[in-house]
């Protein structure tokens, strides 16, 4: 069967399934190549190295003046993440965004981060994938090593406490932390 350019992207958009097997999956597989040659090369030079931010912007289609990435960073699919002005993302991160991620105005995101958008089918594992967005709303905090799981909403201004597990949404001007992550108290 034959299928327009970018099904596949609007099959992860709408939560999939996609299914490996299918020809219209060789188009995030050459996103995800295309993504991690980017982030390898961008990793690949000195932090102090301001050209580093040449490759990120390809990754991204977008100029970064407003935003700030360290490396390490490693995103597999960055046509499928936004972000909004005064983003600001620390080193290690890992952005799995098949999914979709939005990143707000002010973003805070602290080192090694992990942000899940992609799950496996309970059933069939090896070939079908299902998809959850995450969006970090504006002026969220995320702590150190909190893992963001498919499908969450962090909201505007919250703070994710280090080393949170997030698998529920997260209500504006909360802080949660833990895991799974719980409510700790308003802001």
């Amino acid at each position: 069967m034959k299928y327009p350019k970018g099904y596949v992207f609007e099959l992860m958009a709408k939560g999939g399934p996609t299914d490996v097997r299918e020809s219209y999956f060789m188009e995030a597989i050459d996103e995800m190549m295309r993504a991690r040659v980017l982030c390898a090369k961008a990793n690949a030079k000195m932090p102090n190295d301001p050209t580093y931010v040449e490759e990120l912007e390809e990754l991204f289609g977008r100029k970064l003046d407003d935003v700030r990435i360290l490396t390490p960073f490693i995103c597999d699919f960055g046509n499928r993440v936004k972000m909004g002005k005064g983003v600001f993302i620390n080193h290690s991160a890992i952005l799995s965004a098949s999914g979709g991620i939005e990143f707000e105005d002010g973003v805070q995101v602290a080192p090694g981060v992990r942000i899940a958008t992609i799950n496996h089918d309970f059933n069939e594992r090896h070939t079908k994938y299902t998809y959850g967005k995450v969006t970090i709303k504006k002026n969220a905090w995320i702590g150190m090593n909190v893992t963001i799981c498919p499908g969450v909403t962090i909201g505007e201004n919250a703070i994710v406490a280090a080393g949170a597990v997030v698998t529920k949404d997260v209500a504006p001007n909360t802080i949660v932390g833990g895991n799974p992550a719980k409510f700790i108290k308003s802001i």
